[in-house]
């Protein structure tokens, strides 16, 4: 037995005990409101009355309130979308079907990919310890749910194609242009670093992100983990790019992260600048060399002044993923949507 399961299952009676806590408080509220009144009410007579404006109606939130399920639900359609891409580069296989079933959502697969032919030993066995991690990530998230409750993976788009999800990413970082231009990121070394380099930063963004929507310690602790993982994997990824472009075997190595880095930043619009949370509106880095007063330095970390990393919420991590930036429920890279309780995109602002 998972030594979540306990805790997974317990946590529709964990949200009883919270409304029956929100229901004691808001009637301890009503009844000192009463006190209130009642100790007020012999000065009020003797008082000439003044006249009170009615009151305005407090306003009623849509937002849905989500559950830690929900927000691991979501974390689950990503690594859906991470270990298919990684299994295909180095197996020219996606999951299996043990590791993709579920009982929520309507479930699809992940097409399009192919194996990449790795003549850097390195390199292979960097992106096999990364397929191994998003496996074991794709594991982990549905180990934590119950049969019932973890989602199906949704269809995926991994193909290779003039309209393919790749290829409109690609034409929007201008990777390629015009509009019968394709984005292979299984043809190259090259390719497949800038197509890891797509997802990875938008995974640490995303984790970091959906922190604050997590309620049960234990949860937002392997939440952290996970987050800790993805964040290797990106470094991983910017520095192999940073190094490739510098030592001169793909030039335009450092350019081309650039333009996948503002593509993204164009996707998930301008929020309100936070330096603590880590919010900003230009939450979007390439890799290129900075020069500061000390000297030239790289930048395999994205961080803001403070050394913090960059949050997204999961609206604008879906407007990267459906790459659009417009509410959307669907689109990019999951043709027809994610599944689970969170699954729309948000308009850019």
């Amino acid at each position: 037995m998972s030594d979540f399961e306990p805790m997974m299952e317990a946590l529709d009676a964990r949200a009883r005990r919270r409304e029956t806590r929100r229901a004691f408080f808001t009637q301890a509220a009503g009844m000192a409101a009463g006190a209130t009144l009642l100790a007020g009410t012999a000065a009020a007579q003797t008082a000439t009355p003044t006249p009170s404006p009615s009151p305005s109606p407090s306003p009623t939130s849509t937002a849905p309130v989500l559950s830690d399920v929900d927000v691991l639900n979501f974390a689950l359609n990503l690594e859906y979308l991470e270990a298919n891409f990684y299994a295909f580069a180095v197996t020219g296989s996606g999951l299996g079907s043990a590791d993709i079933s579920g009982s929520v959502g309507t479930a699809g697969a992940a097409s399009g990919g192919r194996a990449v032919t790795f003549t850097d030993a390195t390199l292979a066995s960097y992106a096999r310890e990364i397929a191994a991690d998003e496996l074991a990530h794709v594991r982990f998230l549905r180990g934590q749910l119950t049969t019932t409750t973890y989602i199906a993976q949704p269809a995926i788009d991994l193909s290779v194609g003039v309209n393919s999800a790749f290829s409109v990413a690609a034409r929007a970082a201008g990777l390629i242009t015009g509009t019968n231009s394709v984005f292979d990121p299984y043809a190259s070394e090259e390719n497949f670093l800038l197509a890891a380099f797509l997802f990875e930063d938008v995974g640490v963004t995303a984790y970091k992100g959906a922190a604050p929507l997590i309620g049960n310690k234990l949860i937002l602790e392997a939440a952290a983990g996970i987050l800790a993982v993805e964040a290797y994997h990106a470094a991983t990824i910017r520095g192999l790019l940073y190094r490739r472009g510098i030592d001169a075997p793909a030039p335009n190595a450092i350019t081309r992260a650039g333009g996948i880095s503002d593509a993204r930043d164009r996707l998930d619009g301008n929020p309100a600048e936070d330096k603590v949370r880590g919010i900003a509106p230009d939450d979007d880095q390439g890799i290129a060399t900075q020069s500061t007063a000390d000297g030239d330095r790289s930048n395999i970390v994205p961080a803001n002044e403070n050394g913090i990393v960059y949050s997204r919420s999961p609206a604008q991590v879906l407007n990267i993923a459906y790459l659009n930036n417009f509410t959307a429920t669907s689109g990019g890279f999951f043709p027809a949507g994610v599944n689970g309780t969170i699954k729309s995109s948000a308009a850019a602002t």
